[in-house]
């Protein structure tokens, strides 16, 4: 079997996708990962995922680009798979995804969804009130035949050794920044933090994407 598994967030939203992802991997031959620019790097750390498929949906992220037949044309070429789990959080809707994977010649796609789905869904699934989101697609993946196959905790591929870029520990990490502002401290909570953890005696590093070195910088201060 070959399966897909869509999630078109950002990079938190894919590593909470991940024992759902080890889920559909213990039953099937060959498990793609369909997500965005923003995920691509965390579903490459996700055990289970064979290939990652970006693409960039008209229908999310913060500045979504316009519909474009070609780039649709495109990504239902790239498709190969027998069954499709599409993830997503409780406030968006699978079916545009569905439509995208029927397209593309998917059998069976399961999915949880609030709409009436027509033709595009084999499986509606509703999900429990206030459910975490590991915990919602774990749901979906096991009423969608997969079982879980083991405690169902997070987990990535084990990095490699960061000490050229560290230095030696011991050290705590902050990493101010997150995919929208109600997710993360004001810069200025985040530079006290850091400044209170330096008087405590801790050594501080300050992470942060290629697009955040203005803030990391503001954060880290002289203390980080």
């Amino acid at each position: 079997m070959k399966a897909l598994v869509t999630r078109l967030d950002s990079f938190g939203d894919v590593l909470l996708a991940g024992p759902a992802v080890r889920a559909v991997a213990a039953r099937a031959d060959h498990v793609t990962m369909l997500c965005g620019a923003r995920g691509a790097p965390a579903a490459r750390l996700l055990p289970g995922v064979d290939e990652v498929l970006v693409w960039e949906a008209p229908w999310g992220g913060f500045a979504p680009p316009d519909v474009s037949r070609e780039d649709i044309d495109a990504l239902v070429a790239r498709i190969d798979a027998d069954t499709a789990l599409i993830l997503t959080s409780f406030h968006q809707s699978p079916l545009p995804t569905a439509l995208v994977l029927r397209l593309a010649g998917v059998r069976y796609i399961a999915a949880d969804s609030v709409d009436y789905p027509g033709s595009l869904l084999d499986l509606r699934h509703q999900r429990a009130p206030h459910a975490h989101e590991a915990e919602a697609a774990l749901d979906l993946a096991e009423a969608a035949g997969f079982p879980r196959p083991d405690d169902g905790r997070l987990r990535v591929h084990t990095p490699p050794p960061a000490d050229t870029l560290t230095g030696p520990g011991p050290y705590v990490v902050l990493h101010p920044g997150a995919s929208v502002p109600a997710r993360a401290w004001s810069p200025e909570r985040a530079a006290e933090a850091v400044r209170e953890l330096a008087a405590a005696g801790h050594r501080v590093l300050v992470t942060g994407g290629p697009g955040e070195r203005d803030l990391t910088a503001h954060v880290a201060g002289r203390h980080g």
